[in-house]
């Protein structure tokens, strides 16, 4: 069903992409963006364009279509999987799939791969489902996934008591002084920029330690082990230490090292095993591309 919304505008407000965005939380600057490009948005009973300085009074209407349904089919995706067994499987996520069905990702994700191969747990919402943790599309590497909600249960209660293990290997600018440190910093939605997250003082407890791995001059390898699991958090805390990742396209400089999005990996995970109370721990090596650059940047310096 297609929802109408509107504003008045106040002297405070400007571009009218901008505007949308700060007058509702749920729609982002880019979301606002493709709305007025759509014909969704009227200014006074006018089409505009989304750089249109609003003047006070003006009103905005904004329809909002009803949403495209998400796809939860079965698709016949090759997966790397690590590890499986009737409780968990493990797989390496390549950089570029999304892990389950979004609005703006409705199939050819990890969910929709794993959903061909094997039943999974069903405890996490309906689009969700086996996914304990996840990596953002253009990070690579390791992911837990429970295959029944027992597994599911038992995961996820390591996740929030800290005690799995999550190293990552990620590339960033600059040259890090310092051989190890630890980032303790809140992180939640930027309040200039709603699709991305920041450090700020009424965020989640945040922290990462990083061990440096290889320096290159320009650049330095990293090793970062999560002691939390916010969004973004390690491309968040590599800016805020002024170190951000190598080719990551919403944190990072333009100026960059040509890649597929950022280059980090999720290299090492490790559990305890739901049923057997083992302790589990997988390594996936790095993409072609992550050791390539590296490569290259041992040649130069």
């Amino acid at each position: 069903m297609k929802e109408t919304i509107q504003f008045s505008a106040k002297e405070t407000d400007k571009r009218l992409d901008k505007s949308i965005a700060n007058h509702f939380q749920d729609i982002s600057r880019s979301r606002a963006k493709t709305l007025i490009e759509d014909k969704l948005v009227t200014v006074d009973g006018e089409i505009k364009k989304p750089k249109y300085d609003l003047k006070c009074g003006d009103e905005v209407v904004v329809n909002i279509p009803e949403p495209k349904k998400l796809n939860l089919d079965p698709e016949n995706i090759p997966l790397d999987i690590v590890y499986e067994d009737e409780d968990v499987l493990v797989v390496n996520k390549p950089q570029g799939m999304v892990v389950h069905p979004s609005p703006g990702h409705p199939y050819h994700t990890l969910v929709n791969a794993l959903l061909f191969h094997t039943p999974l747990s069903n405890i996490n919402g309906t689009f969700r489902p086996g996914i304990v943790h996840r990596i953002d599309k253009d990070t690579s590497g390791l992911l837990m996934i429970a295959k029944n909600n027992d597994a599911h249960k038992s995961l996820s209660k390591q996740l929030k008591d800290k005690s799995n293990i999550r190293e990552y290997v990620a590339l960033v600018h600059g040259n890090i002084n310092e051989d190890s440190g630890k980032i303790d910093a809140p992180i939640g939605r930027s309040k200039k920029d709603r699709k991305k997250q920041a450090i700020v003082d009424d965020g989640r407890n945040a922290v990462t330690h990083f061990k440096v791995l290889e320096r290159f001059g320009e650049y330095t390898l990293v090793s970062c082990v999560l002691e939390t699991g916010r969004t973004h958090q390690i491309r968040v805390h590599m800016k805020y230490i002024g170190h951000p990742l190598v080719g990551d396209p919403l944190y990072g400089p333009r100026k960059t090292i040509k890649g597929n999005g950022q280059f980090l990996h999720a290299k090492k995970l490790g559990f305890i095993h739901p049923k057997t109370k083992k302790l589990m721990v997988f390594e996936a090596p790095l993409p072609n591309i992550f050791n390539q650059t590296i490569e290259n940047l041992r040649k130069r310096t």
